[in-house]
């Protein structure tokens, strides 16, 4: 991938749907196991993405809130929180035919790099079954603990 077709830009409201549809796109497997009709699934959806976003927005008022862009046009979102010692992913999201092409792995890259300059270490939650565990597993991310569904992972530069 090169790196001068990704740019970013700050979220706005008018990304809405955007956003709404990157959130479904992870959760389309878990969907298919439930016996809900399409506007059960949808109305699901949408609670849980709203309670997402409510829970950002309260607790990481101050986060950078971004759209990751593929020549200009929205691909996904990147939401990146800073605080004194640790540079935290909140969420890092391609959209599906975005996933695999490699622009995660270098935006993860760039963003340990980042953290390494400013001697901090990255942290990111990370679900039990999301395949992603094996990308920052190999970046040289660390399990330090597991809360419910979530595995807290961390990279120090040590790796």
């Amino acid at each position: 991938m090169n790196r001068e077709r990704i740019t970013f830009r700050p979220e706005t409201d008018a990304d809405a749907d955007l956003l709404y549809q990157l959130y479904s796109s992870t959760r389309e497997e878990e969907m298919k196991m439930v016996p809900w009709n399409d506007a059960e699934k949808e109305g699901f959806l949408r609670q849980q993405f709203q309670a997402q976003t409510a829970h950002y927005k309260q607790n990481y008022a101050d986060a950078e809130y971004l759209i990751i862009q593929l020549d200009g046009l929205p691909v996904g979102r990147l939401y990146l929180h800073d605080s004194a010692a640790d540079l935290r992913i909140m969420e890092i999201l391609l959209a599906p035919s975005q996933r695999g092409s490699g622009i995660g792995t270098m935006l993860i890259r760039e963003i340990l790099e980042r953290a390494r300059s400013a001697g901090k270490i990255v942290s990111i939650h990370v679900e039990h079954f999301n395949p992603a565990v094996q990308l920052y597993e190999r970046l040289g991310f660390k399990r330090k603990d597991s809360y419910g569904v979530y595995y807290l992972y961390e990279w120090s530069g040590d790796a």
